[in-house]
């Protein structure tokens, strides 16, 4: 089930083909998740609810041929790895994986590991992992997410996107509904071209009070005593609520690093479009690349000295790309819950998926109002 199944829809331009970031060509998608155990607690041994999720974005070698790329945090309570490298080079090396907050150096470690067998000691891998907080659902201390969990998901990675309780997302809470993963794609007409902007979210973030679809406040709405928190009685902020989400975002525009940067930047304003504000205790994360092969010098000695013919698009062009990357995080979030079913975690603790029949009456009795 998607947000459009229901007959709502998001903004102004329309989607690709799939409504996914792998209508960006080249762009490919896995995921492995990981469930087991019921009941108590018992770190270690589970329950488990959790995975790992890859982006993968395009289908060359991806340590040997970047693409540009760029960042922004609008509140910075989270991790991801490698970011650091890409601000300085302004490339993206190697693909992108999302997982939960502790297994965030196993992921890490199984993408080296796999990439040194298969090179030589002199290949320096600095891996792109994000992360954010599953603890609520669970056992996040066990840390269940092993390096052939990693494998497996690169390996199945596929244009066919699944959203909500898979990968990185399966132990994920959004707005007090279940979260999760969820995916969304515009087309876009700006300096004599068509361009595609495609988002992946790993949605974590938001308190019910302020989840809003195109403006009518569902989270006042269903409230709490329609659809219970699973916060309460369990009111510890670090444990779940305002937590964190992932975006990342792909387009076949030609972007220079900066630009690219920029297209982060108004990811996070479709956050707000739902009303997520970036909590204090929340990690909000935005990764943009560009997929066109600007002949970018990998990171060795023997690399070009020289990238001739470097094409991107004027800033004045821009404006297309912005609007439609927030109207794909916007949806891209909506997708992920409508998409994620109820779960039962750890003691017992529920996630209630948000019912997408109760979220279609809502919203149009709203609009009769």
């Amino acid at each position: 089930m998607r947000l459009r199944d229901l007959g709502i829809t998001v903004g102004r331009f329309p989607t690709g083909q799939r409504n996914s970031i792998a209508d960006v060509d080249g762009v490919t998608v896995g995921h492995s998740t990981v469930i087991h155990g019921d009941g108590e607690l018992r770190i270690g041994t589970g329950p488990a609810r959790t995975g790992v999720t890859v982006i993968v974005p395009h289908g060359g070698d991806t340590w040997t041929e970047p693409r540009f790329a760029g960042w922004f945090t609008l509140n910075g309570v989270g991790e991801w790895t490698g970011l650091h490298f890409i601000a300085e080079t302004g490339s993206l090396y190697g693909n992108v994986y999302t997982t939960n907050s502790h297994s965030i150096g196993t992921v890490r470690d199984a993408i080296i590991a796999s990439e040194s067998s298969r090179r030589n000691d002199e290949f320096m891998v600095l891996p792109v992992v994000g992360e954010t907080f599953d603890g609520g659902l669970n056992d996040i201390a066990g840390l269940h997410v092993h390096a052939e969990h990693v494998d497996e998901a690169t390996r199945t990675a596929s244009a066919d996107v699944a959203e909500g309780s898979v990968g990185g997302g399966t132990g994920m809470i959004c707005h007090g509904f279940k979260g999760g993963i969820g995916t969304s794609s515009r087309i876009v007409d700006t300096a004599g071209s068509s361009y595609t902007v495609g988002v992946i979210v790993q949605a974590n973030h938001g308190e019910r009070d302020g989840f809003q679809v195109n403006g009518v406040p569902v989270g006042s709405i269903i409230g709490r005593d329609v659809v219970p928190d699973p916060w309460e009685p369990q009111t510890s902020q670090l444990l779940g609520e305002k937590n964190s989400i992932l975006i990342t975002v792909a387009t076949d525009a030609p972007l220079l690093p900066n630009q690219c940067a920029r297209l982060a930047h108004r990811a996070t304003l479709g956050i707000a479009m739902n009303g997520g504000t970036g909590h204090y205790t929340s990690g909000d994360f935005a990764l943009a690349f560009s997929t066109v092969d600007q002949g970018v010098a990998a990171f060795d000695l023997g690399a070009p000295k020289v990238i001739s013919g470097l094409t991107c698009l004027s800033n004045s062009s821009l404006d297309p790309l912005f609007d439609s990357v927030v109207e794909c995080t916007q949806e891209a979030i909506l997708n992920a819950l409508v998409a994620a079913e109820t779960m039962v975690g750890r003691d017992g603790v529920t996630a209630y998926g948000l019912d997408p029949a109760l979220l279609r009456k809502v919203v149009a009795e709203y609009r009769h109002l």
